[in-house]
């Protein structure tokens, strides 16, 4: 098993374990996978508690499990203000007979809804809406260890009666465009990372500029917009002019930017604007089949794919990272710290990002901010 697997491994096993047991639920741009709620309500005479007759269609052949699906369909109806505060749920016979579902599933997502504080149990009467909670959206690019931290930032930060419905659209233009055109109207704020497509504009413009917070990087955002965001352009030669004598020891600095990653070119901008002033002798390649480690190179890596093939290389040749070579890595995550006594990287501060998230959702205010990136100097240079 190669460094490289086991590397990606690792990184993905720690988001999923740390995001999977506080996610409020996943959405994804296919209804097939979704469980839907048509609602008819009686209203009784004043003081009684209405009943909410749902009709609940379960997707057998859906990844997201039963019990998840009939939580997502009674959650998003609060939300969407289908069901307030004080309606009767559906009897947990009844959602049996509906769902086609068993007594456990139903009892498992009600004892869920519960834990939320979504619903309440009343002795000898049943389930009822415990209160209409707030739903935030929160769109992020892809499953990377460093968004586990954002999440679980923005997510501690919230108060416990939020919600947060997060998405994926992996960089995707029409997943990016299918998802928003179904969240639009139905949660109170929306946090999305952009990307580069021309599209994106259009597409964002459709939330109102109040409701929107860009993060990470606040490409394609208006004056109107408020974002969180760290720049990728000019930090990242202060962080390299702070360690020049280190960098100076190396016989060629090499920037590696593969065909398949999306991080903004400003940093190889502001890569070769410190080298050449600094006369520092430096290259950039692209092509994969030109990342063949030489010893005395040091290594700019904006990808954790290549950082793992870097580390694969390091272990075929017997290298030692940060006596034969040099590594500098792009974005702090919880495990490069840990990886041969410590990989250097170059990373804003996660932690924050998803920290002023949750700031904005609470204060609903305009907020811009940029948030600091740093070097953090360990054994690999």
């Amino acid at each position: 098993m190669t460094v490289e697997f086991l590397l990606i491994l690792s990184l993905k096993n720690v988001f999923i374990q740390n995001l999977l047991p506080n996610t409020d639920f996943i959405t994804v741009p296919n209804k097939k996978n979704n469980s839907f709620v048509e609602q008819n309500r009686t209203r009784k005479k004043q003081n009684s508690y209405p009943m909410a007759t749902f009709k609940i269609n379960i997707n057998s052949n859906s990844n997201v499990l039963k019990f998840q699906q009939l939580v997502d369909a009674i959650t998003d109806a609060v939300s969407s203000n289908q069901l307030h505060e004080g309606d009767m749920l559906p009897s947990v016979s009844q959602l049996m007979k509906e769902g086609q579902v068993s007594r456990d599933t139903v009892f498992k997502a009600y004892a869920e809804l519960k834990q939320r504080g979504i619903v309440r149990s009343v002795p000898n009467r049943g389930y009822f809406v415990a209160k209409n909670k707030s739903k935030v959206f929160l769109f992020l690019d892809t499953f990377k260890a460093y968004k586990e931290v954002v999440y679980g930032s923005f997510r501690n930060h919230l108060p416990k009666d939020i919600t947060v419905g997060l998405n994926f659209h992996h960089y995707n233009i029409k997943v990016f465009e299918t998802i928003i055109k179904e969240s639009l109207g139905k949660y109170s704020k929306y946090i999305i990372m952009n990307f580069d497509h021309p599209k994106v504009p259009e597409i964002i413009g459709q939330i109102p500029d109040r409701d929107l917070l860009i993060i990470d990087w606040k490409i394609h955002s208006s004056p109107q917009h408020s974002f969180v965001a760290q720049d990728f352009g000019s930090p990242v030669y202060d962080c390299l002019v702070k360690h020049i004598d280190r960098i100076r020891q190396y016989r060629e600095f090499i920037f590696f930017y593969p065909p398949f990653t999306y991080h903004p070119k400003d940093a190889i901008t502001f890569f070769e604007k410190f080298c050449r002033g600094n006369k520092i002798n430096y290259r950039i390649i692209y092509n994969p089949e030109e990342f063949i480690i030489k010893k005395g190179d040091l290594y700019f890596l904006v990808s954790d794919r290549t950082l793992a093939k870097f580390l694969d290389q390091c272990h075929e040749k017997g290298y030692e990272p940060g006596h034969d070579v040099g590594v500098i890595s792009y974005n702090e995550t919880p495990t490069k710290k840990y990886i041969k006594n410590g990989i250097t990287v170059i990373s804003t501060d996660f932690e924050m990002m998803g920290q002023k998230a949750a700031a904005f959702v609470k204060s609903g205010g305009p907020m811009k901010i940029t948030i600091p990136t740093t070097l953090k100097l360990r054994s690999s240079l």
